[in-house]
């Protein structure tokens, strides 16, 4: 990457603009957004381990279309181990199924229907049979309690399992084809998969467009691949070892500041306990910080102090750095010691990944833009407009404070509670036009796509190397943004 202009301050992603250069690159599909930082994901984007956005839904969808979600370390082994196993059982062509059987009600759908955006509970007799689909529209004017066996549609269309699966890009991309049109041709958006009479899945419209275009992030077994944190406290070699035998992909050791001596600490049993697997580590935002993280064994370091919705650390402390300075400096140490670093924090929009990964970031992480999805962990609300949100929170703050310490006497938790850095409660709104994060994958997606094809790049590295990158005012970065409206 080289500047256009030469900045006198450090920046953050709205300070500066990609510029056009000379380019072969003719369509968007000739780009491979695949990171080589050695973790198995196709496309950049990673869920960041707060609980208010990572858990099981998140974790499997991402995976399935490339990504990584990394599981907070607040969460109990045994949890972890039942998350892991659950998702690595899941398919990495379509989606899972919200089941339920003839004898429970509307209620009972109306409650799990938003947990996946597909929207279809698949109604089943023992043994997951398949006896019939409700949708939601088939909920309206109709009495909560009434029984989903007398509403259920028994006439809508399946996919066998032979329907949907083929060995080869080429033969894969014939069958979800085929199984697009069919969905259109019977004027619906979805419908289960059956191996035999056995519910195994559902497959929506764009879930076939998409298996297409994404690749999914598997491991060595063609499981869908899962990430997860440990702090740097209390045993952290025993909870290395403990979440590598559960099956996790990816480390992440994690504290808000990452150079400190407790840090190195916990890196160094990490990685004597889990030698063959990526382990990131952070948070800094200096290249002497990386340093230290690569000396104790980090393969990737996390940048960012500061940027993220849900942190006040820069208010509270006055510490931090803009983040795109941060990601500039902390790449070009990474990459001459023949690392990586996660961007970490502060992207709002497509801009921003495609900023952060021109930066030389291998990949980017994501947290409350993905807390408000339907694969988010919390819970779906409503306000008073009748609009839909959930609520995020920092992992630095007292509400997630009182979480991690739960087991801790109640006199040390109080103690603990009084340094809060971090927002309690925030909503973040569901985007009615793309409410899961499937849509934001896409949406993110197209646009790096797009700038690495403005770039004439094909791939990550090939995007860092030729990025010419600009400083501009403030009056700049609002001439970019769309009107709605009109002026007068």
């Amino acid at each position: 990457m080289r500047f256009l202009n030469t900045p006198t301050s450090d920046l953050t992603y709205d300070d500066v603009f990609l510029v056009p250069s000379s380019s072969r690159v003719t369509s968007r599909f000739d780009v491979d957004l695949a990171p080589r930082d050695g973790t198995g994901a196709t496309v950049p984007l990673i869920a960041a381990n707060m609980t208010a956005v990572t858990g099981r839904r998140m974790v499997e969808t991402l995976a399935r279309r490339g990504g990584l979600g990394i599981l907070p370390q607040d969460i109990p082994l045994d949890v972890i181990a039942e998350v892991v196993g659950w998702v690595k059982e899941r398919s990495p062509r379509f989606e899972t199924p919200v089941v339920l059987a003839p004898e429970d009600t509307v209620h009972d759908a109306l409650g799990i229907m938003h947990k996946r955006p597909h929207g279809a509970v698949v109604v089943c007799g023992p043994g997951r049979t398949y006896r019939g689909v409700v949708l939601a529209g088939d909920c309206t004017e109709v009495d909560r309690f009434t029984q989903l066996g007398s509403i259920m549609r028994t006439d809508a269309p399946v996919l066998p399992l032979a329907d949907v699966l083929a060995d080869g890009a080429h033969a894969q991309h014939g069958v979800l084809a085929a199984a697009y049109d069919r969905l259109t041709q019977s004027r619906v958006h979805v419908a289960p998969v059956l191996d035999g009479d056995e519910v195994v899945g559902v497959l929506t419209r764009k879930g076939a467009v998409r298996s297409t275009i994404y690749t999914p992030a598997l491991d060595d077994a063609g499981r869908l691949r899962v990430g997860a944190a440990v702090g740097i406290n209390g045993d952290v070699r025993g909870k290395a070892r403990a979440l590598v035998e559960a099956g996790v992909d990816v480390l992440v050791v994690d504290t808000a500041h990452g150079h400190q001596r407790r840090m190195l600490e916990a890196l160094e049993a990490v990685r004597a306990v889990a030698p063959d697997v990526p382990v990131a580590a952070g948070n800094v935002v200096t290249a002497d910080g990386v340093q230290d993280l690569v000396d104790a064994g980090a393969d990737i370091v996390k940048v960012g102090v500061g940027p993220g919705a849900m942190c006040t650390t820069r208010m509270m402390t006055a510490v931090g750095r803009p983040q795109f300075s941060a990601v500039l400096e902390c790449a070009e140490a990474a990459a001459g010691l023949g690392r990586h670093v996660w961007a970490d924090g502060g992207v709002k929009h497509p801009r921003d990944v495609a900023l952060a990964l021109a930066a030389g970031a291998s990949q980017v992480m994501i947290g409350s833009w993905f807390a408000g999805t339907h694969e988010g962990p919390g819970d779906l609300n409503v306000d008073a407009d009748g609009r839909m949100y959930k609520e995020s929170f920092g992992m630095a703050s007292t509400r997630a404070v009182r979480e991690r310490t739960r087991e801790e006497g109640a006199f040390a938790r109080a103690r603990k509670a009084l340094f809060e850095e971090g927002i309690s409660s925030s909503k973040m709104y569901l985007d009615p036009q793309r409410p899961g994060v499937e849509d934001l994958v896409d949406h993110i997606t197209a646009g790096v796509r797009s700038s690495m094809t403005y770039a004439g790049a094909t791939t990550l590295e090939q995007f860092a190397a030729r990025a010419v990158v600009g400083v501009q005012s403030r009056s700049g970065y609002e001439e970019g943004r769309a009107r709605p409206v009109s002026w007068s």
